[in-house]
């Protein structure tokens, strides 16, 4: 790995669990910049429908163009938010491709994933940080019934996926908060921390 090789720290879980604001003060803390999910779907929901063909043609070729940047750059890292189905192959593809231009740099890259009750992230699915960057989920009754449909037909966190690996740290946020996540995924990665 090359020293100046940006950090790709992906932060997944099941909707609502609160990775755009664990993401944030991760990067508060580090100076990663972050990429949550929906920076990418929202624009794209003005043109067409979610889970369309050109749909994902866009977001896939957004995102993608946003980190071949980035893992070209001088920036320290950056923290990419996704709901990962374990159960789709496609997403783990998704995921590595997602991974490549940090990796083809020797970049370093990372995975922290939450988990928390679902009472806990129906909660959080009202929540005004998450309102305010997500338009779509404003429909609150249509975001509560969707979150309890991905739930029931998809697996949402890891269960041996990442078995023995150092890359990896899932933590349970039900009852922490984002800046007590970041502290612990910044301390266990052993990232920049510029509160130190």
């Amino acid at each position: 790995m090359t020293a100046s090789a940006p950090t790709l720290l992906f932060v997944i879980g099941p909707p609502a669990v609160g990775k755009m604001t664990v993401g944030q003060a991760i990067a508060d803390r580090t100076g990663f910049r972050l990429l949550h999910n929906h920076l990418t779907i929202e624009p794209v929901l003005r043109f067409f429908d979610f889970g369309t063909p050109a749909f994902q043609r866009l977001v896939d070729n957004f995102r993608i163009g946003v980190l071949e940047e980035v893992a070209a750059s001088d920036l320290p890292g950056l923290v990419f938010t996704f709901v990962w189905a374990f159960d789709h192959p496609g997403d783990a593809q998704t995921v590595a491709s997602y991974a490549r231009p940090f990796a083809e740099r020797g970049g370093r890259i990372l995975y922290l994933e939450l988990e928390a009750t679902q009472s806990a992230r129906l909660e959080r699915n009202a929540g005004a940080d998450r309102l305010a960057e997500k338009p779509s989920k404003r429909d609150l009754e249509r975001s509560r019934k969707h979150l309890l449909e991905v739930d029931a037909t998809h697996k949402l966190n890891s269960t041996t996926e990442f078995d023995g690996r150092d890359d990896y740290l899932r933590v349970d946020n039900t009852h922490l908060s984002p800046d007590q996540v970041a502290a612990t995924a910044v301390r266990h990665f052993r990232l920049p921390d510029r509160r130190s």
